[in-house]
């Protein structure tokens, strides 16, 4: 017998890099070209709006307002069916609840639950966090992946498998498999994780069983953990993330991609794991990652985390892609929204000091708020931009997460888990308009041509 080895089908060798130059050659479009057919690049108008696609009651994501008919930034705001994200994060923290079980009724049935409801739909939620007999062991634990967001699109993909319903498109169905993804996306990301960690780093291997009474927050840091100890504090400033991560209006990437593949009547597995291929970009999901390591190249590379000249220096550099990834950007800074502040940054902040307290990380969080008043000065001194830039959500999250000593590997699953409520309302509600298939227009720009014999070429 012969052995192969497959991973010479993972090299790029040069005829493919030869090809791949032909290719490039064949597909590049003059910039210019864009302006001239009124192109909108992104789906975005000259100014960074985004061009209408459509209607939504999910949520909405507010960060300008007519003043004089000049459209003028205001510090940003984010409604959840009509609700100030900023109240429902203050009732249910006020009330010592944990809010993603409650916020995700609200985002899928348009109300906010009475205390019965929201005890019913939370048994029913851990009704569900079930997975089929010999799951993890069959599915999860075979060919585990390096990244967490393949693992847990393929989990779910899978999962079509042991559904007797798989293609029925009714709302009631729908609704079924929604919360039982809802449901199951902390255990398919976390086990997938320690599967990972155990046959590629040689950590040992923990499958905890979800516990019925404890929240979706509380169960993460249950099934991660090995000792499955945490504090009131920590359960409670993921579950803060949980909500401010699970919906975002209609037109960002990976939700937009729910109504696209919605609207082609396909089934409710492919469509959550076409919004998980979304989501997994650094374009979208994966920015927090990104935040946290360039604070530790940051860390490393200045001697004085106070010294403000020292810092505003390193992040002219990072502009000037001469420091950490070279890319140019300084990470967690700017959204494509919000220009004079982000509401989910705003509202986390007060809850993200109280953690690094609990951990001694004071001195870190010193270093965060100084970048976060430095870098938006720095950035339009720098740069000619359209509008302001202030700090994202994605900028204490990462700290957050690491202070929860959530491997970088889960960060982006752990917005997945959050995001999955927003997915499946905008299922829903793509489904229950019947609304045509989403198809928008390209222009086609190359010239005809006549064929020419093989012979002859």
């Amino acid at each position: 017998m012969i052995s192969i080895d497959h991973n010479v089908y993972s090299q790029v060798t040069p005829e493919i890099v030869q090809l791949a130059k032909l290719s490039e050659q064949a597909d590049i479009i003059e910039s210019e070209l864009f302006t001239q057919y009124d192109v909108k690049r992104g789906l975005r108008d000259v100014s960074g709006r985004g061009v209408l696609a459509g209607l939504t009651h999910i949520s909405d994501v507010r960060a300008n307002k007519m003043v004089d008919g000049i459209q003028t930034p205001i510090h940003g705001d984010l409604f959840y069916r009509g609700y100030n994200v900023k109240d429902l994060v203050t009732g249910f923290t006020k009330d010592n609840r944990f809010g993603f079980e409650e916020t995700t009724y609200l985002l899928l049935f348009d109300k906010l639950p009475t205390d019965k409801e929201l005890e019913d739909f939370s048994s029913l939620l851990s009704y569900y966090r079930s997975l089929p007999t010999s799951f993890v062991r069959d599915i999860i634990m075979k060919a585990p992946s390096r990244d967490m967001m393949n693992t847990l699109a393929r989990s779910v993909l899978t999962l079509y498998s042991y559904d007797d319903r798989a293609d029925d498109t009714s709302l009631p169905n729908v609704l079924r498999q929604s919360l039982q993804l809802i449901s199951l996306f902390p255990l398919l990301s976390i086990y997938g994780y320690q599967a990972y960690s155990h046959y590629h780093d040689g950590k040992s291997l923990y499958i905890h069983p979800h516990r019925p009474e404890l929240s979706t927050a509380e169960n993460i840091l249950h099934i991660l953990r090995p000792d499955s100890s945490y504090t009131p504090l920590e359960a409670r400033i993921l579950d803060i993330a949980l909500v401010l991560h699970m919906e975002h209006g209609g037109g960002n990437n990976s939700t937009f991609t729910t109504h696209v593949v919605t609207s082609s009547l396909t089934d409710t597995y492919s469509v959550i794991a076409a919004a998980i291929g979304s989501l997994k970009g650094p374009r979208h999901g994966g920015a927090n990652i990104k935040v946290v390591q360039m604070f530790e190249d940051m860390k490393n590379n200045i001697s004085d985390w106070e010294d403000e000249e020292q810092i505003s220096d390193y992040l002219t550099r990072l502009l000037h892609k001469e420091a950490f990834d070279h890319a140019g950007l300084i990470y967690g800074v700017g959204h494509a929204v919000y220009s004079k502040s982000d509401p989910r940054a705003v509202i986390f902040k007060s809850f993200v000091e109280k953690l690094s307290e609990e951990k001694g990380l004071q001195k870190e969080f010193a270093l965060y708020s100084l970048v976060e008043r430095l870098a938006p000065e720095i950035i339009e001194r720098e740069r000619q931009i359209y509008k302001g830039v202030s700090i994202n959500v994605d900028f204490y999250s990462g700290f957050v997460y690491h202070m929860l000593d959530l491997p970088l590997e889960l960060y982006t699953p752990i917005f997945a888990i959050a995001r999955i409520s927003g997915w499946c309302a905008h299922r829903m509600e793509e489904l229950a308009n019947n609304g045509k298939i989403i198809r928008p227009a390209y222009k086609a720009i190359g010239e005809d041509r006549c064929y020419t014999d093989i012979s002859k070429r």
